[in-house]
């Protein structure tokens, strides 16, 4: 028999981050007001491999023909959610993940998905006081064994034929108690309202990156390569800003990312639109060149889902490198660390097809306990990159989390 779910719009209700149907949070995809909080998991599954993309979408179609869906709302996002976490490296386990209850709310208007008969009672939550105490610890690498890492990087650059790499690297949180990821999450949203923030399978972040919004037929990805820290100051870093996007070195790295996205994109989209220069977003933490490329899947690509365009996108240059399989070559040489699903594609999936999958940066990974988190960072490495710039860059982009953690 098939199981019952259901569509409904909701009325008024307090910010996603704050609601409570009694079950766990097991998922989010939120931006400012907008988007997803999960509870409860109907169905999950991994699939590892080359064939993962596929995989997965022959099983959310294969569990799709098992419900039996009633959607008054309609539209994209509506009715049955499927969450995704893909690993980096397709030889590690990636996590789909279907919810017993879904909350959204778009564009002022907000809707409840849950499976079975009757629709949960919703409650704001009680957010607790400030109660953790973190233990910090290194990574896999220290500071000075990742910087040597980013000197070999550069001197391999030069004198081979890798134009970039992104190195990452990760340190550790010990706490004294369980970290609750819905408190994480709020913490996370005060501070960063214009990243997306996402939780799937406890991994935890607020990215600043869309790898690929599908919406109909209509294709949006963000791309950011090239990074400076912010200081506080405006004045500063106006200035800043204003050398960024200058900087050749910069330039050079986003570049190869914005190329590398339009080139897997081109096959199943015309009308592409590539900007000639990047804009400097301006984050809390940190400013990225970033450009926004958009296009139309073709009439001959019809069949085309979100999930063939993540597999004929990840890894991007700005998370690998180019070319792509040197710099993931050398990625596994001078990383020493298993990446897991940080750096993997990261957000959601309708009974359409459409969607919208992020890049999981600005992330951490709880443990299964929760009293453990490992956090992770990566910056693209140049013929121009600096080891001691880099890591500051690195410590930089650790921030979101490690601040949201300390306000626990």
């Amino acid at each position: 028999m098939a199981s019952r779910i259901t569509t409904e719009l909701l009325g008024e209700h307090p910010r996603l981050t704050e609601i409570d149907c009694g079950l766990p949070i097991t998922g989010s995809w939120i931006r400012g007001a907008d988007g997803f909080i999960a509870f409860g998991t109907y169905k999950s599954t991994t699939v590892i491999g080359k064939k993962r993309f596929s995989d997965a979408s022959a099983w959310w179609k294969n569990e799709l023909s098992r419900l039996d869906i009633k959607n008054n709302v309609h539209g994209v996002g509506t009715g049955p959610i499927l969450f995704t976490s893909f690993a980096f490296s397709e030889n590690e386990p990636s996590v789909l993940m279907i919810p017993e209850v879904v909350i959204v709310q778009k564009n002022g208007k907000s809707w409840i998905t849950w499976i079975g008969e009757v629709q949960p009672e919703l409650a704001t939550r009680v957010l607790s006081e400030p109660s953790l105490t973190l233990d910090w610890r290194g990574g896999t690498l220290s500071d000075q064994e990742w910087s040597q890492r980013v000197d070999e990087s550069v001197k391999r650059i030069k004198s081979d034929s890798l134009e970039k790499v992104v190195l990452a690297r990760d340190v550790i949180a010990q706490s004294n108690s369980p970290i609750d990821p819905a408190s994480l999450l709020h913490s996370l949203e005060s501070e960063y309202p214009s990243t997306w923030l996402f939780l799937v399978d406890d991994l935890i972040g607020a990215t600043p990156e869309l790898l690929v919004r599908l919406n109909k037929s209509l294709v949006t990805s963000r791309v950011l390569a090239g990074t400076i820290q912010r200081t506080g100051d405006e004045v500063r870093d106006a200035t800043l800003a204003g050398s960024l996007s200058k900087s050749s070195k910069d330039l050079e790295e986003h570049e190869y990312a914005v190329r590398s996205v339009a080139d897997a994109l081109a096959p199943f989209a015309s009308s592409t639109n590539v900007p000639e220069a990047p804009f400097v977003l301006h984050l809390p933490n940190v400013m990225h060149l970033a450009t926004d490329v958009t296009g139309v899947i073709n009439e001959s690509a019809a069949h085309v889902d979100i999930f063939t365009l993540v597999a004929a996108l990840h890894p991007t240059a700005a998370v690998c490198g180019t070319p792509t399989d040197t710099a993931l070559e050398l990625i596994i040489e001078l990383e020493s660390m298993n990446r897991g699903r940080y750096a993997g594609p990261v957000g959601w999936i309708d009974a359409h097809g459409d969607g919208e999958i992020g890049i999981a940066l600005r992330c951490g990974q709880l443990s299964p306990d929760h009293l453990e988190i490992r956090l992770f960072a990566g910056c693209g490495i140049v013929a121009g990159s600096e080891a001691t710039q880099e890591l500051a860059e690195s410590q930089a982009k650790l921030l979101p989390i490690r601040t949201a953690l300390q306000r626990l």
